[in-house]
C-alpha cells in the first residue's frame, strides 16, 4: 500500500474525481496505480463516465505521483485510505465516505469510541458561548472526542472548550491542510494549539485546496460521520450547522439541539430541529441519557472537581449557572474582597468557575 499511496494522493488532485467516482476506482481496479495507468476503455469500463475519463486521462499528464507524495511529507502529513485499517469506522459507514484521508496529529482519536460533532452559529451569542462551554467542556473533560469545523463562532469555541478541558478534538476542514491553505486564517493558531495537544485536523481535501463555498457541505458530512451525533448549539434558519445536523439524521445519527430565546435569530434553526425531532439538550447529561453511555456516564460522575478549601465550598454554594457579580458574591459570603478574588482565580484555573467578563461568575461543577 506505501507505493500505490502516491497514487491515491495523485487521483484526488481531480477535483472531479469525488468519493462516487473514486468508489468505483477501488472497487473495479486492483490497485491505484493500475487505475491510474489505465487506459480509456478501463476507464470506462470501471464506470467513469466519457467526458470525465478523457478529463482524466489529460490531467494525470500534468501530474507526478512522486512529487505530490513530497509535497504531502514535507508538510509533515499522513494519508489514510479507506481500504486501511485505521481509517474511521463510522466514517466508513456512511454514504459516499471520502476516499482518502489527508490527517495531522493522532490517528487515534478518529476511531475513539465516543465521539460527539459540536457545531453553530458563526456570529456566537454570549447565551451560545455560555452554552457551548457548560456541556462541551464537562463531555470532553471524560472522554469524548468533539468534532468541529474549526470555523469562527461557535466551532472555535467547541475545540477551545475540548482544549480547556485538556481532552481530545477534530477539526475536520473544508480546504486543504497546509498552512497556507488552513481557513480561517485567523484560526491558524488554534490549528496548532489542537496538534500540539494531542488533537487531530483532517481533511478529504489535497493539500493547496482554497476554501471554495462548495467543500464545505462536503466537509459537513464527514464531521457527521465521524460522530456518534451532532450537538447544534445556535444556528439560523439557513447556519451550515444545520447541514451538518441534516447530515447526522441522513446517517441514521443523533441529532441534539439547545432551545434559546425565541427573540434570538440564532435560535430558529435549532428550534426547527426540536419540532422536527431532535433532542432538546439543555445539559451534557441529557446527551448522555439519549446516547445511553452508561460506562461514560459513571466516568462523569467519578471525575467531578469539589471543592478544596472553606472558601471554595462557600462560593460554589453561592454561585449557578446564572451569572453572578463579585460585589454581590462578596455580600452573600461575608468574605473579604481580597479571598474572594483571589479564590476565585484559582476556582477559575482548576475549571471549577467561569469569569464571563465584568466579574460576573458561573458555577461549572
Amino acid at each position: 500500500m506505501s507505493n500505490d499511496l502516491k497514487y491515491w494522493v495523485a487521483i484526488s488532485q481531480f477535483a472531479k474525481i469525488g468519493a462516487a467516482r473514486f468508489a468505483k476506482f477501488y472497487n473495479y481496479f486492483p490497485d491505484m496505480e493500475t487505475a491510474w495507468r489505465a487506459p480509456y476503455a478501463e476507464l470506462l469500463k470501471s464506470g467513469l463516465e466519457q467526458k470525465i475519463a478523457e478529463e482524466f486521462i489529460l490531467i494525470r499528464g500534468e501530474i507526478n505521483p512522486d512529487l505530490e507524495m513530497e509535497k504531502v511529507e514535507r508538510e509533515n502529513i499522513k494519508v489514510i485510505t479507506i481500504k486501511d485499517e485505521t481509517y474511521p469506522k463510522l466514517l466508513k459507514e456512511i454514504y459516499g465516505p471520502p476516499a482518502l484521508l489527508y490527517v495531522k496529529g493522532e490517528l487515534a482519536n478518529l476511531n475513539n469510541d465516543y465521539k460527539l460533532a459540536a457545531v453553530g452559529a458563526r456570529k456566537v451569542s454570549n447565551y451560545g458561548r455560555q452554552i457551548t462551554l457548560e456541556i462541551v467542556k464537562p463531555l470532553a473533560q471524560n472522554g469524548f472526542t468533539i468534532v468541529s469545523g474549526l470555523a469562527l463562532g461557535t466551532d472555535a469555541l467547541a475545540h477551545q472548550a475540548a482544549l480547556e478541558a485538556r481532552g481530545k478534538t477534530i477539526a475536520v476542514l473544508g480546504s486543504g491542510l497546509d498552512n497556507q491553505s488552513i481557513y480561517p486564517a485567523s484560526n491558524r493558531y488554534l490549528a496548532q494549539n489542537i496538534l500540539d495537544n494531542s488533537g487531530t485536523i483532517i481533511s478529504e481535501f489535497p493539500i493547496g485546496t482554497l476554501p471554495l463555498k462548495h467543500n464545505f457541505p462536503t466537509r459537513n458530512r464527514v464531521i457527521a460521520g465521524l460522530s456518534l451525533g451532532t450537538l447544534v448549539i445556535e444556528a439560523a434558519e439557513s447556519s451550515g450547522a444545520l447541514i451538518t445536523a441534516y447530515c447526522s439524521l441522513e446517517q441514521n445519527r443523533e441529532v441534539f439541539a439547545v432551545p434559546g430565546s425565541l427573540f434570538n435569530p440564532n435560535s430558529v434553526g435549532t428550534h426547527k430541529l426540536i419540532q422536527k425531532g431532535a433532542k432538546l439538550v439543555t445539559s451534557f447529561q441529557d446527551i448522555l441519557d439519549e446516547l445511553n453511555l452508561q460506562e461514560v456516564k459513571h466516568f462523569v460522575s467519578n471525575k467531578k472537581v469539589l471543592p478544596e478549601t472553606l472558601g471554595e465550598k462557600v462560593i460554589i454554594e453561592n454561585l449557578t449557572k446564572e451569572p453572578k457579580h463579585i460585589d454581590q458574591l462578596i455580600k452573600e459570603t461575608n468574605l473579604s474582597a481580597a479571598t474572594i478574588s483571589g479564590t476565585l482565580s484559582l476556582m477559575e484555573m482548576k475549571g471549577m468557575v467561569k469569569n464571563l467578563g465584568g466579574q460576573n461568575y458561573i458555577s461549572l461543577v
